[in-house]
């Protein structure tokens, strides 16, 4: 399943950027994340202008969220649950500068409230990123995460266990 799924990806990520007018080439390859395996599509930038990759990634990452999304709606349509794959969309470096910012949010967020008891809100996340610090943060003793608001002002909320609200 994980070469089929590396060339099909490959081919829809290479198809939806000539429909919007660009030419790159997309590598893949198979990573191991916090999830389990996740295909992991590159777009080479070296072809695109500067103002391309900007476009590409959007404020805050959220163009390329939306390409990954689609990509992982897209490329999953139809499949039972266990035949599913993951897809990273992955440009100039973003994906793997914007996880070692969360990783830093993360550790500051519990550092935070181990030392003063009190809750931590972070905010302007997309919902992957949320997930991604839920999961960063449920292996740290004594806290706990959970999501308050409604989109798009939806917010990562760490606390002391003892403090958590009843679900």
């Amino acid at each position: 399943m994980g070469e089929q799924a590396l060339a099909t990806g490959v081919d829809w990520l290479t198809a939806l950027l000539a429909m919007q007018g660009l030419t790159a080439k997309v590598t893949a390859a198979m990573i191991e994340d916090e999830a389990g395996y996740s295909c992991w599509l590159t777009i080479d930038e070296t072809s695109l202008s500067s103002e391309q990759v900007q476009v590409l990634i959007g404020e805050g990452g959220s163009v390329l969220d939306s390409i990954q999304y689609l990509a992982n709606t897209t490329l999953n349509l139809g499949k039972a649950e266990g035949e599913q794959q993951a897809f990273t969309i992955e440009l100039a470096g973003y994906r793997a500068r914007r996880l070692q910012e969360l990783k830093a949010m993360a550790a500051e967020a519990a550092e935070q409230v181990l030392e003063t008891g009190k809750e931590y809100e972070l905010k302007g996340l997309s919902s992957a990123e949320r997930r991604q610090l839920h999961h960063f943060l449920k292996a740290q003793d004594g806290l706990t995460t959970f999501s308050r608001g409604k989109e798009p002002d939806r917010r990562l909320v760490v606390c002391l266990a003892s403090e958590a609200p009843d679900s």
